[in-house]
């Protein structure tokens, strides 16, 4: 070959490059070199909608269940406050004889004193039954040894017995069920002054 026909084929070469980014066959490109396409797109939009609903969804039930457990405490301050309004519902009504007896007793044309207290021991007796009924009952410890969680002691008095005994009640105590709710007011035995004994010769 002349030097001249080399220099034509290389002037030929130089004046028709390849486009730079276009590969020589599209068939040949190196793999993992795809961008994401609508496919990849829809499908991550897909994914974001479950999660909302599934959100959604978990947020309403909590909705619900929130409002329930509020309809469940107001029923219950409901429920307490009646029970509290009408807890003596029940002793009322046993209570109400007792005071019949009362008023028939004062509405006695005799004014009699035997009339009265037969009218009075009567009602007693009901009021005693309404007691019973309702768990409450007396406190009357005379004789007995002083106890400070059913007992009040009033003033301790020099007395022939046992210090510590009682030896007067004022008035009785009275206890529902195993709760004292009123105690016994008392006068309570002490032990005489040595002083005040006589001596024995």
């Amino acid at each position: 070959m002349s030097d001249s026909d080399a220099q034509a084929n290389s002037s030929q070469t130089a004046e028709s490059p390849e486009k730079p980014g276009k590969p020589a066959r599209p068939d040949l490109e190196a793999p993992g070199t795809d961008q994401p396409g609508e496919s990849g797109v829809s499908s991550v939009e897909a994914l974001l909608r479950q999660a909302e609903e599934k959100a959604q969804e978990h947020h309403d039930a909590w909705l619900r269940a929130k409002a329930e457990a509020d309809n469940i405490r107001k029923r219950g301050q409901i429920e307490v406050a009646n029970a509290y309004k009408y807890a003596i519902e029940s002793l009322a009504a046993e209570l109400l004889p007792v005071r019949d007896s009362l008023e028939a007793t004062l509405a006695a044309d005799s004014a009699a004193i035997e009339v009265l207290r037969s009218g009075v021991e009567l009602t007693l007796k009901q009021l005693s039954a309404v007691f019973d009924k309702a768990s409450l009952k007396e406190i009357d410890p005379a004789g007995l040894k002083f106890d400070p969680h059913q007992h009040q002691a009033i003033s301790m008095l020099p007395s022939e017995k046992e210090p510590n005994t009682v030896i007067n009640v004022l008035q009785k105590g009275y206890r529902l069920h195993d709760r004292v709710i009123r105690p016994a007011l008392v006068t309570v035995a002490k032990a005489r002054d040595a002083s005040g004994l006589k001596s024995v010769d």
